[in-house]
């Protein structure tokens, strides 16, 4: 996407001053919040989504965008302002985010979204169907697709018997385990590849080249989202196959994906956006998970790694970049 058309898609959030659309709008119309670790594609989706259900930035809303990137020690201070300048409703994108504004507000409304939490389990929601609190949102919350990962991998790794996991140690844990046991009933030795910092990924990929192994999976996080361009270059230059439920990856020159639309998850968070703005109570709209997923392969990535995709799983694929 051209720089341009980004600017664009991030409506008056990004053309803006802040100070003038705030003074312009104040008490007009709707303001909504939103915490995000940093400009992407997600975040494009989102404001088309809150267009699609009818609202505009510099119209008839208010986008507070706050963006974290790497510095959580930022996020109370930026959830609290969100909160100070009386949101209507706060969209928080990752564990960290959502956290951090249900810390700062027992009343305004949150929807968060998040790929490796569950959200009963972890106390934010007393049920999927009905939450109840100020908090409902969109999880992933499926660890056991790992497995399907491992299987689609070895499809087309066939020789594949060291596999390495690559995961943020940070928020990780839980498919992290359920990948490991996917690993033992899948017949592969598993090699655990943790990492917490940016810094963190050079010695990993090192580190899977030095020990032999065949194939990695990438398991989700914000970090490793941010980073994916850079894994793929790692992973090309160790000679690895690659398989990541970020459907993202592979067009930034991973091998394969399986997993949700995470643009499209966003698109359905602006869509919960206007539910709760039109007078929907937070507590009532159940906690969506994903029903669609997408194999995304990537065929020159495939060639220059040596690999003859299997024309079985090529016509299981949702989209082959060539």
């Amino acid at each position: 996407m051209k720089r341009r058309e980004f600017i664009t898609l991030l409506g008056g959030a990004a053309a803006w001053p802040l100070a003038a659309r705030a003074q312009q709008l104040a008490g007009k119309v709707p303001r909504i919040g939103f915490l995000q670790r940093i400009q992407n594609e997600n975040v494009v989706a989102f404001i088309q989504g809150l267009r699609d259900a009818g609202y505009i930035d510099g119209q008839n809303a208010v986008i507070e965008t706050r963006i974290f990137e790497t510095t959580l020690d930022r996020l109370p201070d930026l959830a609290n302002e969100l909160v100070d300048l009386k949101c209507n409703v706060i969209v928080a994108a990752s564990r960290y985010a959502f956290e951090a504004a249900m810390r700062a507000t027992s009343t305004t409304p949150i929807v968060g979204i998040d790929l490796e939490s569950d959200p009963v389990a972890s106390g934010w929601a007393k049920s999927l169907g009905r939450p109840g609190g100020n908090f409902t949102g969109l999880f992933l919350d499926l660890p056991e697709l790992s497995g399907k990962q491992i299987e689609l991998l070895k499809e087309a790794v066939p020789t594949l018997s060291h596999l390495a996991v690559l995961w943020d140690s940070t928020i990780g844990e839980v498919q992290f385990r359920a990948t490991q046991a996917a690993a033992r009933a899948a017949g592969v030795t598993l090699h655990s590849l943790p990492i917490y910092r940016p810094e963190d990924f050079n010695d990993a990929f090192d580190r899977a080249a030095r020990e032999r192994i065949h194939g990695v999976v990438v398991l989700s996080s914000p970090l490793i989202l941010e980073q994916r361009l850079q894994i793929a270059e790692w992973a090309m230059r160790a000679r690895l196959p690659t398989i990541s439920l970020f459907t993202l990856f592979p067009r930034s020159g991973g091998l394969m994906a399986y997993g949700p639309n995470l643009p499209d998850m966003y698109k359905r968070a602006a869509a919960y956006v206007g539910r709760i703005l039109k007078g929907t109570k937070v507590a009532d709209l159940p906690i969506e998970r994903p029903t669609t997923f997408e194999l995304i392969i990537n065929l020159k990535t495939a060639k220059a790694l040596g690999l003859e995709i299997p024309p079985t799983l090529l016509a299981r694929a949702d989209e082959v970049i060539e």
